[in-house]
């Protein structure tokens, strides 16, 4: 077991490596896939986190293959760790959400900016969204080989998305102006 309880980045890379061995890129690859929505993950901070749960036991580091690529395994001791952490209450959510510490202090912006800046992630919200009903469309109606946290994690994603565009469509008419370009 490791000196101090994982953080959930270690344990995310834990999680992945139940499904069975993954080099470093194949867990930055695979982390944007799964959780790159709702939870950031670095290069760096995978590559940091493979090399302290390899130190502390918790991953198995396997022979180099092309282009210098290393896969890695995860031992009993990572499985316990990983067991210990996922039993622990999560910690509460915060909001960082960047655009509404802009909004916050739009008056500061040149006329039309923050417009600007709504309409940028509005549509990024859109497509995100346009994304997840993708994903959903695809899932079979009944299916034992549905996974369903990956589904209520997907369900999650189109609220949320929705949620967010239902914000943006309500906000008063001055903050999304568009900029007068005459």
């Amino acid at each position: 077991m490791p000196d101090r309880p994982l953080n959930a980045t270690a344990a995310s890379l834990l999680g992945f490596l139940h499904d069975g061995p993954m080099t470093g890129w194949d867990l930055v690859e695979y982390a944007q896939q799964r959780i790159g929505a709702f939870w950031s993950l670095t290069q760096s901070q995978v590559y940091r986190e493979l090399t302290a749960m390899a130190a502390a036991g918790l991953i198995r580091a396997g022979e180099r293959g092309r282009r210098d690529r290393q896969p890695y395994e995860i031992t009993d001791a990572g499985r316990a760790a990983f067991a210990e952490w996922a039993a622990r209450p999560p910690a509460e959510e915060s909001i960082r959400f960047p655009l509404l510490l802009t909004v916050l202090f739009g008056r500061h912006l040149p006329p039309g900016r923050l417009a600007e800046f709504l309409a940028t992630h509005r549509a990024a919200h859109a497509a995100r969204l346009a994304g997840y009903e993708q994903v959903a469309a695809a899932l079979p109606a009944e299916s034992d080989t549905v996974d369903p946290y990956s589904v209520a994690t997907l369900r999650f994603g189109l609220a949320y998305e929705r949620a967010v565009l239902e914000w943006f469509d309500a906000l008063p008419g001055q903050l999304g102006a568009a900029p007068d370009l005459s």
